[in-house]
């Protein structure tokens, strides 16, 4: 019986992600929930008259999950129209609105998320005058849809995912009042700022901005050929803050508060991981090895047997009942959920095959899950980017294994570093003596004329067809062992 109510819960969650992805490529409207609910009840009753009960109960929780997946989308999918903006579309508008999100600051731009009566606009402006999080702007510009410019990226979806439905581009800025934000968000963001310029201090660059990439996402000031090399190469996920480099910080922070009584120490580990989401941005790959995270000190604490698989599905159906768009728009979240697919089926086997590897300081280990997560990932990234990168494993090999140690010199160098940058210089030299190192791979490989191959036009029927074939051979391992 127990083993029929998970088959059940196993068929709801999937039916449930299955009802979001066929709503994210077609617009069935409330009329198609209204009938799969119908079928749903029709076979409900069936399930308590007809001999194939435990059929008809299975089916019927199959229509209502793909039901209550599509409704969850059409929800998210629909918004009002409180503020008379979509008549406003290409006309110059006056806007007060706050700044709900970190300042991202490109290259030549800044981009800001203001939210002004409940609608949120995208607004490109200049470097400066600098803005930040929680700052009232009086802001006076063209209104703009998004506009998909690149074939093969749904911009307006990719923004859409976060409910952003308008753009204004280096429009008139005013500041009227700050502080108008979370206080606790204001102060992590503060404080990532001056962890930020406490590395630019005693690192010179690029290496300062790197480091500031690996410990807490930010990529703003790494310049425009590091990060096409860092393509190239197919390393770019270690400055995006991966859920590699979350489950170090993750693991660290639960390590640090060992000391205190149990359930102290746990939960003060658990606030730290959280306060650590929000602070580096909170984005789809950063939750999902938070949340990952939390679920394992939680099974520790409880005394409970954690089953990681059953963690991955239950974070990413949770992740996607609070925001559906980003089971297709959200190429981070779906990369990052492939990789820890790859860690949990893959990475064993390989490191049965690598025994010939030591396992001292974690070798052997790296190797193992270097090797599976690049494999399972490449048809998505293929897909998505059409670029692929002959020598990314063996970057990811040769780097991988000295990015622990970087980051925790970084985070010594940045910490110190904001009491008193004389203090930081020692562990600024160690940094820089590992980051120089993991640069001067990423520039040796990423010059070779092979480093990488563009794939124009990925079909998405052969993405499938090689993910279906992953799935044979792992059932196939896991059957064998």
């Amino acid at each position: 019986m127990q083993n029929y109510s998970r088959f059940g819960v196993i068929i709801f969650v999937f039916s449930f992600i299955a009802g979001v992805f066929l709503r994210s490529f077609f617009d069935f409207g409330w009329a198609m929930v209204g009938f799969f609910v119908l079928i749903s009840a029709v076979l409900a009753a069936l399930s308590f008259l007809g001999e194939q009960k435990r059929i008809f109960l299975l089916i019927a929780i199959l229509m209502v999950g793909i039901s209550l997946g599509i409704a969850r989308y059409e929800i998210k999918d629909t918004r009002g129209d409180l503020t008379g903006f979509e008549n406003n579309i290409n006309q110059q508008i006056v806007v007060q609105g706050i700044i709900i999100d970190e300042p991202d600051e490109r290259e030549n731009y800044t981009r800001l998320i203001s939210e002004a009566n409940d609608n949120k606009i995208l607004v490109y402006s200049h470097h400066y005058p600098e803005f930040n999080y929680g700052d009232e702007l009086k802001i006076s510009g063209i209104l703009k849809r998004p506009q998909n410019f690149f074939q093969d990226f749904d911009w307006q979806s990719y923004l859409a995912k976060d409910d952003i439905f308008y753009e204004m581009f280096y429009p008139e800025i005013e500041l009227i009042s700050s502080g108008n934000g979370s206080w606790i968000k204001e102060k992590l963001f503060l404080l990532k700022e001056n962890f930020i310029s406490s590395l630019a201090r005693v690192i010179p660059e690029p290496h300062s901005a790197f480091m500031a990439g690996l410990t807490v996402g930010a990529k703003k000031s790494i310049p425009k050929d590091l990060q096409e090399d860092f393509r190239k190469t197919g390393i770019i996920h270690i400055v995006v803050l991966s859920g590699y480099n979350v489950t170090l910080v993750a693991d660290s922070i639960v390590k640090f508060f060992s000391f205190l009584p149990r359930t102290f120490g746990i939960s003060l580990g658990v606030l730290g991981i959280i306060l650590f989401a929000i602070m580096t941005g909170a984005s789809a790959t950063v939750v999902r090895a938070s949340l990952m995270a939390i679920l394992v000190i939680l099974a520790r604490t409880t005394g409970r047997i954690y089953t990681i698989t059953w963690a991955l599905f239950l974070t990413g159906f949770l992740m996607v009942l609070q925001n559906p768009k980003i089971l297709i728009f959200d190429t981070g979240f779906q990369l990052s959920f492939l990789a820890t697919f790859a860690l949990i089926y893959l990475a064993p086997y390989f490191e049965n095959k690598f025994k010939f590897l030591p396992k001292k300081f974690k070798i052997r280990e790296i190797a193992s899950a270097t090797v599976s997560t690049q494999i399972f990932v490449l048809p998505l990234l293929l897909y998505k980017m059409g670029l692929f990168s002959v020598v990314s494993l063996l970057v990811n090999l040769l780097i991988l294994l000295f990015v622990p140690i970087t980051m925790f010199f970084g985070f010594i160098t940045g910490g110190l570093g904001i009491i008193s940058s004389v203090l930081s210089i020692p562990f600024s030299w160690i940094s820089y003596v590992f980051l120089q190192y993991e640069l001067w791979i990423v520039e040796i490989f990423a010059k070779l004329p092979f480093a990488a191959l563009n794939i124009d036009k990925f079909p998405l029927l052969l993405m499938l067809l090689i993910y279906a074939i992953y799935g044979i051979i792992i059932y196939k391992i896991k059957k064998k062992e």
